[in-house]
């Protein structure tokens, strides 16, 4: 591989790792548990399309010619990480419901 790739891979990895980093961080100073899932979600997210990018740039120098292959990991990635935060929020909400904690108030003071 040339040596030019390398470093963009090098970099792009580098990249999605720092944004792995920045939502640990925010799960762990964030006060609840809504709040908590929302840096994970979408950090996940853009670091799955960086390392995506990245994987893209070795296996297309290393065999010659456009790998698109890994595209599909990141559309099932893409599809399945925000649908799992939806089932996770909405359990949440029926476990808090059911304890007869509050709830958090709807988004813009409306129902």
């Amino acid at each position: 591989m040339p040596p030019p790739a390398e470093i963009a891979v090098a970099l792009l990895l580098l990249a999605s790792g720092a944004v792995v980093l920045v939502a640990a961080l925010g799960l762990a100073r964030l006060p609840d548990f809504f709040a908590r899932m929302h840096a994970p979600a979408l950090a996940s997210t853009l670091a799955a399309w960086i390392v995506t990018l990245a994987s893209i740039i070795h296996f297309s120098t290393r065999g010659g010619g456009l790998a698109l292959h890994v595209w599909l990991v990141i559309i099932v990635l893409s599809i399945t990480a925000p649908v799992t935060t939806i089932v996770l929020a909405r359990a949440a909400l029926f476990r808090r419901r059911q304890a007869g904690d509050a709830l958090p108030p709807p988004l813009g003071g409306r129902l």
